[in-house]
């Protein structure tokens, strides 16, 4: 058994799988096998896999049920202490797996490492240095169009990018693995949130670099089905991990936020994609898995109460 299982979930991905896996067989760090699960993929890319590639075991699904489902059908398949998401539409660095090792292991009480996420056409910007979330019902990815340079010290984070990160399989196990009522988009603010809420920290790894095409499959950064799922998601999030005093808290923000999403996508042509995406938000509210309140975890919500409201203030700094 290696110590580390990288699951890449895959759909339509045979544009950049080679390059993806290439770059791990390059690795430095060697103590890790490779499974990629294929969402019913139309464009061959599962047997690409499967034919140039003996030693990776590749899972193939019915249909294209989504990032949550494709990561937890990999986590079926293995029992290493150590599990890595990736992308297809990445390039990892060869020091890539040992940083995230090396992150993961400097700390017990440490859940995920996020990779430095480097934009694949511009490489000297930043794609994810890790993901914040704020009490705006924000998440977003920390310097993401920045100078790679201002990202260079390690340090905590609200949630790791499932992107490129490592998670400790004993403590997946206790939070539950990925919500497949996510299907894709926000699934990892989600599991990280609940990692928090239990006392465990998401961390940044800058010395894991791994270069992002990005939207590789959804076509583009802003697309119905990218806003409208994401909206959704988001939604779901703070039913699902606020408790009601919180939620109450924080309505005056959550409504300033949702208030601006609204005119932004309203701009950039987008608004029912977005209303929508929070109609079903709220009807997936109903019918999802509310994350119960404990009072042994209150100093926790506490903590992270202070994280959503300054956040506010790294999002707004981030623009500058």
């Amino acid at each position: 058994m290696s110590t580390i299982s990288i699951i890449i979930p895959n759909y339509n991905g045979r544009d950049y799988i080679e390059d993806c896996i290439n770059s791990l067989y390059e690795q430095d760090f060697k103590d890790f096998d490779i499974i990629v699960v294929d969402n019913a993929s139309t464009d061959g890319s599962a047997g690409l896999v499967e034919e140039k590639y003996g030693d990776i075991r590749v899972k193939r699904l019915s249909q294209n049920f989504g990032f949550s489902r494709a990561v937890n059908e990999g986590l079926k398949l293995t029992s290493s202490d150590y599990v890595i998401l990736l992308n297809s539409d990445t390039r990892a660095d060869k020091g890539f797996v040992g940083a995230l090792y090396e992150r993961i292991s400097s700390g017990n009480d440490i859940f995920s490492a996020s990779a430095k996420m480097l934009q694949m056409k511009s490489p000297d910007r930043i794609d994810g240095a890790g993901d914040l979330y704020c009490a705006l019902g924000w998440a977003f990815a920390r310097g993401k169009g920045k100078k790679s340079t201002r990202y260079a010290k390690p340090c905590n984070i609200f949630a790791a990018c499932g992107g490129a990160a490592i998670y400790s399989r004993k403590k997946l196990d206790e939070t539950g693995w990925f919500d497949e009522f996510h299907f894709a988009y926000l699934e990892d603010i989600d599991i990280g949130y609940r990692a928090r809420i239990m006392g465990y920290r998401n961390v940044y790894a800058p010395n894991a670099v791994v270069y992002h095409m990005g939207s590789a499959v959804s076509g583009s950064r802003y697309n119905d089905f990218k806003i409208r799922l994401s909206a959704r998601n988001n939604m779901y999030i703070i039913m699902k991990n606020m408790p009601a005093l919180q939620i109450i808290i924080n309505l005056p923000f959550l409504l300033a936020g949702f208030l601006v999403k609204i005119l932004f996508f309203t701009v950039i042509g987008h608004p029912r994609a977005y209303l929508s995406g929070l109609k079903r938000g709220y009807l997936l509210c109903r019918e999802g898995r509310k994350y119960p309140y404990s009072k042994e975890h209150f100093g926790n919500y506490v903590k992270i109460q202070m994280e959503l409201w300054l956040n506010i203030f790294k999002r707004i700094l981030d623009f500058v």
